[in-house]
């Protein structure tokens, strides 16, 4: 579509590059005669009916994007050459909303006119970009070893059922829930024998034998009661460091420790309370009473 131009005495160019000066103000739109824009472009539009080169036939949407902007630059000229003042007018007010909608569509044709221009530009870029027709060279083509089936139907047709069987939902194991439990009171004399014949040690180095987890959960506890016992001191240099473990507790004899790890679940109906070992003094210690869930260590 050809581009319609504008001759006027201030200005000479694309209609489009009128529009885009008078909305940045960089022309005076009381400075542009629009009479004379108008009748240039009916001009334009009977130099197409009239079919002369280098113009195409009216077109409908060309004039009906010409009818928005005319209207819009008219009413931006009438209102500023009209002499301003407050508007009281309901009729006032409807005129200036008529005004800013026309404005509105003003940036509104810029804005498609400059998406329009970038959708062009890309079209005409990637009309430029040709695809590989699909398929391999001749040359390439000959490298390909040649497929030999030496299977039959029937071995097909086991390997399509195989392949289509819906496959069988994974077992949860339970065996984690029937596991051997682990004793703390006898990893607890595991670790006094070790301490004792050592006097200081790691505490990596005593759960290194540990088969599982289990026991080294359960040495972990059972240090912990040796510790709550002042059998034992910990040190440890850095956060997450190597723990060191060092025995204070006696050379020789019997070393207490609770038997609260080693206790049976309670019953659902039964408290917790009814399981717990009350502590009782000895030799300024505290130590669970003989005969109940307490345990002596004996090395």
């Amino acid at each position: 579509m050809p581009t319609f131009t504008v001759t006027l005495t201030n200005f000479s160019g694309p209609f489009d590059l009128l529009l885009q000066l008078i909305t940045r103000h960089k022309l005076d739109v009381t400075e542009v005669a629009l009479s004379r824009v108008t009748d240039e472009f009916i001009a334009h539009i009977r130099q197409g009916q009239s079919g002369q080169s280098g113009v195409e036939p009216w077109n409908l949407e060309q004039t009906t994007s010409f009818l928005v902007v005319a209207s819009t630059l008219l009413d931006l000229k009438a209102a500023r050459l009209l002499p301003q003042g407050e508007v009281e007018d309901p009729e006032d007010f409807a005129v200036l909303e008529a005004r800013d909608l026309l404005f509105a569509r003003l940036l509104q044709y810029r804005a498609f006119k400059e998406v329009a221009a970038l959708l062009g530009a890309r079209l005409d870029e990637e009309g430029c970009r040709h695809p590989r027709p699909g398929g391999l060279e001749e040359h390439f083509r000959r490298l390909l070893p040649e497929v030999e089936l030496t299977i039959g139907l029937d071995r097909f047709a086991w390997l399509a059922a195989r392949a289509l069987a819906p496959k069988e939902a994974p077992a949860i194991s339970l065996d984690h829930l029937h596991a051997p439990r682990v004793s703390v009171t006898q990893q607890a004399a595991v670790l006094v024998g070790r301490l004792r014949r050592a006097g200081i040690s790691t505490f990596r180095a005593l759960v290194a034998d540990a088969e599982e987890r289990a026991v080294v959960v359960a040495r972990f506890l059972a240090l912990l009661e040796l510790a709550r016992e002042r059998a034992v001191t910990f040190e440890q240099l850095a956060a997450l460091g190597e723990l060191t473990v060092r025995w204070t507790g006696p050379a020789e004899g019997e070393v207490a420790i609770g038997g609260d790890f080693d206790e049976p679940p309670a019953a659902p109906d039964e408290p917790a309370a009814a399981h717990a070992v009350p502590p009782v003094a000895l030799g300024g210690a505290e130590r669970p009473p003989e005969g109940e869930a307490g345990h002596t260590v004996r090395t």
